[in-house]
């Protein structure tokens, strides 16, 4: 197979939970592409040295190579123009919203939520790494910045304008999910993956749009692995 995506692997190899990667592997689903997944962690940046990137994802598409999964989002869409995931300038614009929004809005209030769950669940050899970059980010330690009333409070108040789109249809670009949705999922895969922290009521409208986006293309989803299922793994 040609097409390689590098994604981000915690203490098991199977264990993928970054939520750039996550958005990737839902659009390449949704391009009805297959792909095969290399296992990649924060440590190991002389593997991207081709690409001359030190994160992921990085797509290997036969002789092409792409970066920043907005990027491969925009890339896929003029590759592969059928099952558009941005659609054209102007809905290429509002996707960007929802790149903005995910990033800015919701990406810190559960990062401060989950954060100590996250590094326990990143590989032993990556920790020292991941402690050092995200506490000179914060400006103070991860179990000062660790607090998940404060997280859950943000989140809610984050989630807001999602609730409100969610009232009107099944998913944020409509009556199908594209790359809007993913852009926003991708976060919440990242949680789901490392953390068992319950970020939305079921009686959220979230929620209901979570269950749905788990189950697309197979369930890719719903049947990731969870630190959950690492048996000794999650405390």
């Amino acid at each position: 197979m040609s097409r390689v995506l590098y994604d981000l692997c915690g203490i098991d190899e199977r264990l993928r939970f970054s939520p750039y990667c996550w958005r990737v592997r839902y659009a390449l689903a949704h391009k009805g592409l297959e792909v095969e997944t290399r296992a990649w962690r924060f440590t190991e940046k002389e593997a991207l040295d081709f690409a001359d990137h030190d994160r992921v994802p990085v797509l290997v598409d036969g002789q092409e190579v792409v970066t920043d999964s907005y990027a491969i989002l925009r890339y896929l869409d003029r590759a592969y123009p059928s099952a558009p995931l941005l659609g054209d300038d102007l809905g290429e614009a509002r996707a960007r919203f929802f790149k903005h929004y995910a990033e800015r809005s919701l990406a810190p209030a559960i990062m401060r939520t989950i954060v100590m769950d996250l590094f326990n669940a990143i590989h032993p050899d990556d920790r020292a790494y991941f402690r050092e970059s995200r506490e000179k980010r914060f400006g103070r330690t991860l179990e000062e910045f660790h607090s998940p009333v404060k997280g859950l409070t943000q989140l809610d108040t984050a989630l807001a304008p999602l609730r409100g789109r969610l009232e009107e249809a099944d998913f944020l670009d409509g009556d199908a999910p594209a790359g809007g949705d993913y852009l926003v999922f991708g976060f919440f895969m990242w949680a789901r993956c490392v953390s068992s922290a319950d970020l939305v009521s079921n009686a959220d409208p979230t929620y209901a749009w979570l269950e749905r986006m788990l189950d697309l293309h197979g369930g890719l989803g719903r049947q990731a692995m969870r630190i959950t299922d690492i048996e000794g793994a999650y405390r």
